[in-house]
């Protein structure tokens, strides 16, 4: 039971910085175009 008290903090913690590090990819234009790869892929240049 002791080990939940450490547990669920670390967990919240790993919640929010999952969140931050999807912002930050959102914010830093990742999602942008992601048609682009898969056609690089198909032309092979």
């Amino acid at each position: 039971m002791d080990v939940l008290y450490l547990l669920i903090p670390v967990s919240i913690v790993l919640v929010f910085v999952i969140i931050g590090i999807f912002w930050w990819a959102l914010q830093s234009g990742q999602f942008d175009n992601i048609e682009r790869e898969g056609e690089r892929i198909l032309r092979g240049d």
